[in-house]
């Protein structure tokens, strides 16, 4: 429970902060809020502040939403009415909207110019570290974990070099090389160097057949799953804003890229809902308070990204029929406007009950998580 309630604030930060953005670029546009909800459904707890606005705490936590004066297209509003949505100019209307995604943008600006600041940036380098180790495997009692792979018989290795290459798989290529002959690894424990002597064992699949490379050799392990280990080093004020402003850019390319590939079907989406997310952020911060962080501020950029997209029902939605508005001087039909978005609310409710039942039913049966050995018991 010490890391579920961090979980439970860091989703709740992402839900405020985009909703934040509505409210507050709402208010300077001259609009009437009249209702800040986090969740939807009746409010558990809520208060009604000096400006009219209420404010409220809901049980259905799939996210939340800020209710202006005239802002449902089937609302009756009075043309003379000057804080209602619908009544004031396209553009501020359009900077209201937008200001939820870019408010998100903004706090992974913010979150990462803050751990960048107090704990450094990631080193250009990066070592191969020692994960879960294989029982019966040929590091165990050797290696431990969290150990730091410096060298493989005198000969430095590197996951991400000085240079910036990567690559993954050196270390495997750099053992199976000596075909089971015995080498000395060097690791970093402790702070200290030590050599350790290991002979690695001829790998199998999980059906029993030997593991062979892409030449067709029998492959040799060490037995442990490999971790990404870093240094953060300090690189100055200036450097960490520079850096801090972009990072949303260098996320956006790579989640762009990640949803390019789901959609060509390259790679598997793992869909998951507020409790998926909140178990993320759990396992995030029983690593560690830098973790979690790193993780809210991916999210950050994730949901800035994803309701910017022009479905109806989300923020990207609305911008289209605003975008086209500023365009062409003359408002979208309100009876189009209003179907297309209550056909966008219908889908995105049904989307969110099934997620949630999806995030439910893996609490109840948990997947098994085990995966195949890399030295098998065969």
């Amino acid at each position: 429970m010490a890391y579920v309630l961090p979980a439970i604030l860091a989703l709740g930060f992402l839900i405020v902060v985009h909703e934040a953005g509505h409210y507050v670029v709402a208010r300077l546009c001259g609009m009437r809020v009249e209702r800040f909800s986090i969740g939807f459904g009746p409010g558990l707890f809520k208060f009604r502040s000096k400006s009219g606005t209420i404010f409220q705490l809901a049980p259905v936590p799939f996210g939340g939403f800020v209710e202006i004066r005239g802002m449902n297209i089937a609302e009756e509003i009075d043309p003379e009415d000057r804080e209602a949505y619908a009544n004031r100019p396209a553009r501020l209307r359009f900077l209201t909207i937008f200001a939820g995604p870019a408010t998100n943008w903004l706090s992974a600006i913010v979150l990462a110019f803050l751990l960048y600041f107090a704990f450094g940036v990631k080193s250009t380098e990066h070592w191969f570290g020692v994960g879960s180790m294989t029982a019966g495997s040929a590091s165990e009692g050797k290696l431990q974990p969290d150990d730091r792979v410096l060298a493989v018989d005198g000969k430095p290795l590197y996951l991400v070099s000085p240079e910036g290459r990567v690559d993954a798989g050196l270390l495997r290529r750099t053992v199976s090389a000596r075909r089971g002959e015995p080498v000395t690894i060097t690791v970093l424990r402790a702070g200290k160097k030590v050599d350790v002597v290991v002979t690695p064992k001829p790998g199998s699949n999980p059906d029993c057949s030997p593991m062979v490379d892409e030449h067709g050799n029998r492959e040799y392990l060490l037995g442990f799953r490999v971790s990404d280990q870093f240094d953060r080093v300090d690189v100055g004020v200036v450097s960490t804003l520079r850096r801090a402003f972009e990072y949303p850019v260098e996320q956006t390319v790579s989640i762009m890229t990640g949803l390019y590939q789901i959609v060509t079907g390259k790679a598997k989406a793992e869909v998951g809902g507020p409790v998926r997310i909140v178990e993320e952020f759990n396992h995030a911060f029983k690593t560690g308070f830098v973790e979690g962080i790193e993780l809210l501020m991916v999210l950050s950029v994730y949901l800035a990204l994803v309701n910017l997209f022009p479905l109806p029902a989300l923020d990207g939605g609305r911008l289209v029929f605003l975008g086209y508005e500023m365009l062409t001087r003359r408002r979208p039909n309100p009876k189009i406007e209003a179907t297309v978005h209550m056909v966008g609310v219908l889908l995105l409710f049904v989307v969110m009950v099934l997620v949630f039942y999806k995030d439910i039913a893996r609490l109840v049966n948990p997947p098994d998580k085990a995966k195949p050995a890399l030295v098998s018991p065969c």
